[in-house]
C-alpha cells in the first residue's frame, strides 16, 4: 500500500463553533483514533479530497504539528448538498497490528466468454480484508482472463498473500452470462424450427393410416352383364 503524507494541526477547540470556524478557512476537522490516546485535528480540505475522492486506499503518515503518525482513512462525513468533505476519522495502524480496510477490486485482462456473446458484470467492486500494514496493496487485481461464459469468480477463489477476505466465500466477484436479447432471440429461433418440424411430423402421422386404409381396402367386383330374356 503506498503511503501519502498529510500534514495537519491540531484543533484548539473540539465544539461545533470551532469546527464551523475551521471548515471556513477551507480545513476539514478530523480525529485519530486506535492509538495510545485520541487526536482533535485539522487538514487542509484540498489535500484531503485528493485521498477522499479516489478508488485507491493508502497509508498516510499524518504529521500533526511536527508529530508523525501512520494512519488509514476510516470514515467521512459530505456535505448533504454541495458534497463538500465535513469530517474524517482516521485509525492509527501498526506495523505489527492486523487492519481492517475495504479495498478497490479492479479486473485484468479480457474473458474468454465476451468473445463468445457474453456480457461481463462486476457485481462485487469493493472488499472488506484485514492484514499486516505491510501486506496490503493500493487496490486488488482480479484475471478474468479464463472466465468462460455462463461461469463466475467467487470471493473462494481469490487468493493473495498476508490477507483474509472478510466477505462471504460464495459472493460473485465477476461473472459473464449471455445478453438477455440474445438469449430471446435464441430461444425464438429454436422455437421457429422445432414448430415447422413438428407439423410436418403431424401431417406425416395423418397421411399414414389414410395410406394404410388405402391398402387395406377390397377390389371391387366389376359389375355382371343383366341376363338376355
Amino acid at each position: 500500500m503506498k503511503k501519502v503524507e498529510l500534514v495537519a494541526t491540531k484543533r484548539a477547540s473540539e465544539g461545533t463553533k470551532g469546527a464551523t470556524t475551521i471548515r471556513r478557512a477551507k480545513r476539514v476537522p478530523c480525529v485519530l483514533y486506535g492509538g495510545a490516546d485520541t487526536v482533535h485535528f485539522s487538514v487542509d480540505e484540498a489535500a484531503l479530497r485528493k485521498l477522499v475522492y479516489t478508488p485507491e486506499s493508502y497509508r498516510i503518515e499524518l504529521d500533526i504539528d511536527g508529530e508523525k503518525r501512520m494512519a488509514l482513512l476510516h470514515d467521512k462525513q459530505f456535505h448533504p448538498i454541495s458534497d463538500a468533505v465535513m469530517h474524517a476519522d482516521f485509525m492509527e495502524m501498526s506495523d505489527t497490528k492486523e487492519a481492517r480496510v475495504v479495498l478497490a477490486v479492479k479486473l485484468k485482462g479480457q474473458a474468454a466468454g465476451i468473445k463468445l456473446g457474453g456480457v461481463l458484470s462486476q457485481p462485487l467492486r469493493k472488499l472488506r480484508v484485514k492484514g499486516l500494514p505491510a501486506s496490503l496493496p493500493e487496490h486488488l487485481d482480479v484475471d478474468i482472463t479464463h472466465l468462460e461464459l455462463n461461469s463466475s469468480i467467487r470471493v473462494s477463489d481469490l487468493k493473495f498473500p498476508g490477507i483474509v477476505i472478510a466477505e462471504k466465500a460464495t459472493d460473485v466477484i465477476a461473472t459473464v452470462k449471455m445478453a438477455k436479447k440474445e438469449e430471446v432471440v435464441a430461444v425464438a429461433a429454436a422455437v421457429s424450427t422445432a414448430v415447422p418440424a413438428a407439423g410436418a411430423a403431424a401431417a406425416g402421422a395423418a397421411a399414414a393410416p389414410a395410406a394404410d386404409a388405402k391398402k387395406g381396402e377390397a377390389p371391387k367386383a366389376a359389375a355382371k352383364p343383366a341376363a338376355k330374356k
